[in-house]
């Protein structure tokens, strides 16, 4: 499970390595390394790991489209 999570925490944060410190680079990479060589982190380096992923990555809520297509007589009748 822990492989798994620290796959999907990296691969994530790929898409925002230019966004990052100086410092969050470092581990990064570091973390990165440590993946290619199929070695599982170790508590607090997944910490760390997650910490930049709360930081960096947003889920935001996806918006329901359908309301943009309905007729306005179905708006009020919902109402």
């Amino acid at each position: 499970m822990r492989s798994r999570e620290q796959k999907l925490y990296l691969d994530t944060l790929k898409r925002y390595e230019r966004k990052f410190e100086r410092q969050e680079l470092d581990d990064y990479k570091m973390f990165c390394k440590r993946d290619k060589d199929d070695e599982e982190l170790d508590n607090l380096s997944l910490n760390r790991l997650k910490i930049l992923y709360e930081k960096y990555h947003i889920n935001r809520v996806k918006k329901n489209l359908d309301d943009l297509f309905k007729k306005p007589s179905d708006l009020t009748s919902d109402n």
